[in-house]
């Protein structure tokens, strides 16, 4: 069971599609619905040589298929579950080109409030230093040691203790901050953060999407069974039963030995989803 419905969803939960997606869909889209349009074609022509006898062929028509119907049926669902799998290919590639937008447009609008705030004070005056006395002169005072930015790792170290004890949005400015970085080693971790926050803060719609990158960051990595239940919860919080368990069953079939406490917590999802 491929992903096709899950990424479908997802899709829906997003807002607003880049410039490269609309060129991504230009180019590909077109190709789809080209083999959309032949295999609707060939279908209509199986259900005629399935009823009446085909008519002669004629100079212009397309000569009589050959082969029984049954396989004729199946190398056609054959073509179908390609191009649901294309389809599915191509809104993941949207998804994860939005998700860039918003991230480089958030990182602007920081940069520029920064380069606001700097200009401001370089322009601002300094205050008069005090008067000395004659017979002591005053010593210079120290200047207070700018406190060094945080790496990513203690970043993601100190939103995991934020998210241990419920600050959700402490934790959620802490993986953003981390994801904005663009420190590769910590992307999926800082993912998986970000999500784990947002469905404290019962922001599932958001949660599903960050899961959803996590999962695509490291579709084999050692943290995608979590990435993959998270995701699933979070359907099933926004009672989109069927979406979670198309994924709980990505899940089982993907990763078939996953670790004790990954395995019983999929099975707990499994039941509350009500999956067969």
């Amino acid at each position: 069971m491929t992903m096709r419905v899950a990424a479908t969803f997802i899709l829906g939960l997003t807002l607003l599609a880049g410039p490269a997606a609309a060129q991504m869909e230009s180019r590909e889209g077109i190709a789809l619905q080209n083999q959309i349009l032949q295999l609707r074609q060939e279908m209509e022509q199986a259900l005629r040589g399935r009823g009446a006898a085909p008519p002669m062929a004629g100079p212009s028509m397309a000569p009589p298929m050959t082969g029984s119907a049954n396989d004729l049926v199946a190398r056609l669902l054959d073509r179908v579950n390609v191009l649901e799998e294309e389809v599915r290919r191509l809104r993941g590639r949207t998804d994860v080109l939005e998700n860039q937008n918003t991230r480089l447009r958030e990182d602007l609008e920081k940069l520029q409030g920064d380069m606001e705030f700097r200009f401001s004070q370089q322009g601002a005056p300094a205050a008069a230093p005090p008067a000395a006395a004659p017979s002591r002169p005053a010593a210079p005072a120290a200047e207070p040691a700018a406190r060094p930015p945080r790496t990513p790792e203690r970043a993601l170290q100190e939103g995991q203790t934020a998210l241990a004890r419920r600050d959700f949005p402490t934790a959620e400015a802490a993986a953003r901050e981390v994801i904005a970085s663009r420190a590769a080693p910590q992307q999926v971790a800082a993912q998986l953060l970000l999500a784990e926050a947002l469905s404290g803060r019962r922001d599932h719609a958001n949660a599903a999407i960050a899961y959803n990158e996590a999962y695509v960051r490291a579709r084999t990595g050692p943290r995608a069974p979590e990435a993959l239940l998270g995701l699933a919860n979070s359907f099933a919080a926004l009672n989109s039963r069927r979406e979670a368990c198309d994924t709980l069953n990505d899940l089982r079939s993907q990763f078939p030995n996953l670790r004790a406490p990954i395995s019983e917590q999929a099975a707990a999802a499994r039941q509350r989803a009500g999956c067969r």
